[in-house]
């Protein structure tokens, strides 16, 4: 009778094989007890299918025999440790509850299971139970009748307790606080969660076998990834906090200089809590212009210096500067003190130089003696530039600096993609989505990034053309969908996680969300063509399937787009963490001597930066050559990077080198990288990477900064 409530309906062999008795030796016996039940109408004959099943009678003798036994035999003090904190007396009943609400379990079914869990352990004879061991107890009964689908759904989130005394006895931890260890566990479950709980299990496993890697795993349901600022949202009406949350005060609309940039500071910090990386402010100093028209330029720049510090203790920002006023925001209505119309922007373009340059100063000083990594700054140049006396100093200047640090992000602009918008990510927005250039750029953003694979893909095609492309289709796809269920959770919960950005104005919501771009990242395409064609980039034979791998992307990524009505992009975006796990997934797996990297067998990583090497004025023209190629699949963003290594250059030769390049290669976004070493004990820096300081000797103190190691 258990086996049949166990099990299900039998037959009379089935039954005798559970049981464990032979045919020929027990069939006399064995037909005895079963004339027996039958007659009892403990269970029935189901003649059809030749089967006996349990009578609704023969289920409540089992049931009655169960209490019976559990008050015999249960052991009166079994408690459980459950995940409420709290101790309560075993109930099978509330496994059966569990597995009925979060598996989704019939009733009837969740009761077998909940009853042979209970038998399991009640035999163990242990006093003291948690909720966790009873979870996975339940997990392997599920596992041994083959129901794998309820599994999955009642699996527990979270890290063993060795991986948590790890996290906080690390030597490494010695960098954070002790947020910054409840933040890491914290995003450990939501990764756990994201992959067995909100994605279909074939991208999940194309993430965790490094087919793709979906970045930002632990945020993919709570907030989009950038988000480009519009501060004259906020210059105009002020910080109405009151309307997210009642306890918080409003603030008006700044009246000066020093409040607006302390609104502007506010604004950051509780957008922080709703983006996951990164925040971009454009046209930063032609917004904040009106509020420099009758401020000292020494006060000015005290209040920078402020701005700027406290910006680097805290979230990533990235400033956008214009050198001239662009001509389709000359006209537009300027927002100064307390938040009204004071003309135009146009009239404004002499403060807007003016802050450029105090801005620049203060980054300078900022940056001696090392590197300031947070946050950056975006100089966007344009035809009007060189012609421009005062705008064209501002760039010597801001060469200058990048020069001596290699901190600063250089965007030119032709009148084609005049309105396109950039952060240091490399991320790029154009106004090609809507048609208009304020909603395609601005309170919008980067919903997220995953990142395909490429070299697997050509170590999976065996060298087939047709092969490699149906399967780089295939991978595109995944991560769309991967993308389209962010949008969707996003969608769903963006009034409840995401109250600060999501906020109304003038009938209007700030983030909008539906024009975010969703990006199809590249890793390792320089790779990819190596092995694939086995020859150097500027082979013939190289440069011709990169073309044809360029166009097959975009024009599928644009048809996908298209087709779901959604801002999907191809891009190549620097992603250190993407770039390493995917080299390193793939030299397990298939071997470091057949794996194509770049780095070091220490360290291997596959390119998702373009990466050139400035040598006696000169860059790689084979390089150039091939990152041209690829120019289709950099409408998402990409991001070009000059390495000065240890030579000096003055602001001229980098500003003639970035001319050239612009003009023979189209290049949207640049920034030149320095090695920098530098003695916390002394306070000094050197180009190049040291492993002793030239000044004091010491070589414990020594920190290098390179902010492309391992892209």
């Amino acid at each position: 009778m258990n086996l049949l409530f166990d099990k299900g309906p039998l037959s009379y062999t089935e039954l005798m094989s559970s049981l464990k008795m032979n045919p020929s030796r027990d069939a006399g016996r064995f037909a005895y007890h079963l004339k027996f039940l039958l007659k009892a109408d403990l269970i029935e004959a189901d003649v059809e299918a030749k089967k006996y099943c349990l009578t609704e009678l023969g289920k409540m003798v089992i049931d009655v025999a169960d209490r019976i036994d559990k008050k015999a035999f249960k052991p009166k003090s079994t408690l459980v440790r459950t995940s409420r904190l709290s101790l309560e007396e075993f109930d099978a009943n509330k496994i059966a509850g569990s597995l009925i609400r979060e598996a989704r379990m019939p009733a009837e079914l969740a009761q077998k299971v909940a009853k042979e869990a209970e038998k399991q352990l009640l035999q163990s004879k242990t006093k003291y139970l948690t909720a966790p061991l009873v979870r996975e107890v339940v997990n392997v009964i599920l596992i041994d009748k083959g129901l794998e689908e309820y599994r999955h759904k009642l699996t527990r989130l979270g890290i063993p307790v060795h991986d948590v005394t790890n996290l906080i006895e690390s030597k490494k931890q010695r960098l954070f606080e002790p947020a910054s260890a409840q933040r890491l566990a914290g995003e450990k479950v939501f990764e756990e969660y994201t992959l067995l709980h909100v994605f279909p299990r074939d991208i999940s496993d194309a993430h965790l076998s490094g087919s793709l890697h979906i970045g930002d795993l632990n945020s993919w349901v709570l907030k989009p990834s950038e988000i480009m600022h519009d501060l004259r949202f906020f210059l105009e009406n002020g910080l109405k906090l009151e309307r997210i949350d009642p306890l918080e005060p409003s603030y008006p609309p700044p009246r000066n200089l020093e409040s607006a940039l302390s609104l502007t500071f506010n604004v950051l910090m509780h957008s922080a809590r709703e983006i996951n990386t990164s925040q971009t402010l454009g046209y930063f100093n032609v917004f904040l212009a009106p509020y420099v028209k009758d401020a000292e330029p020494s006060r000015i720049k005290d209040m920078l210096h402020s701005f700027i510090a406290n910006l680097a203790q805290h979230t990533h920002v990235s400033l956008g500067v214009e050198l001239n006023v662009p001509d389709f925001l000359a006209d537009k209505p300027a927002v100064g003190n307390d938040g009204k119309r004071v003309g135009t922007y146009s009239d404004f373009a002499e403060h807007a130089q003016l802050l450029a340059s105090l801005l620049l100063e203060v980054f300078t000083e900022q940056n001696t003696p090392k590197p300031l990594t947070n946050p950056s700054l975006i100089l966007k140049t344009r035809s009007e530039t060189y012609a421009d006396e005062r705008a064209k100093a501002l760039l010597l200047k801001a060469y200058n600096l990048a020069s001596e640090k290699g901190i600063l992000f250089f965007a030119h602009l032709t009148q084609k993609d005049k309105y396109s918008a950039f952060s240091s990510s490399g991320l790029r927005l154009n106004a090609d989505f809507d048609g208009d250039w304020e909603i395609d750029t601005l309170r919008t953003g980067c919903l997220g990034v995953v990142t395909v694979n490429v070299p697997r893909i050509a170590y999976e095609s065996g060298k087939d053309k047709t092969r490699f492309l149906d399967i780089l289709k295939e991978r595109i796809e995944m991560a769309s969908r991967a993308l389209e269920i962010k949008q969707q959770s996003l969608k769903h919960h963006s009034n409840n996680l995401l109250p600060f950005i999501t906020q109304g104005g003038n009938g209007d919501q700030y983030f909008r969300l539906e024009n975010c771009s969703r990006i199809i990242n590249l890793a390792g395409l320089k790779e990819a063509m190596d092995t694939f064609c086995e020859k150097a980039v500027s082979d013939e034979k190289t440069l011709t399937f990169a073309t044809e791998v360029a166009q097959n992307v975009s024009e599928y990524v644009h048809k996908i787009g298209r087709r779901r009505g959604k801002r999907l992009s191809p891009a190549v975006l620097p992603s250190s963490e993407a770039s390493e796990r995917l080299a390193q997934v793939d030299i397990e797996r298939c071997g470091v001597a057949k794996v194509k990297f770049s780095g070091t067998r220490e360290k291997p990583f596959y390119s998702t930066v373009g990466r050139l090497t400035l040598a006696s004025g000169r860059l790689p023209e084979e390089l150039l050559t091939f990152e041209s190629k690829l120019e289709e699949v950099h409408a998402g963003g990409s991001l070009m990077t000059i390495e000065l290594g240890e030579t000096k250059y003055t602001a001229d030769e980098l500003m003639a080198i970035t001319k050239r390049l612009i003009e023979s290669h189209s290049t949207g976004l640049l920034t030149f990288n320095r090695k920098i070493t530098y003695c916390v004990s002394c306070r000094k820096s050197w180009f190049g990477l040291l492993h002793k300081c030239p000044s004091c000797g010491a070589v414990g103190t020594l920190v290098v900064f390179d902010r492309f190691s391992n892209t």
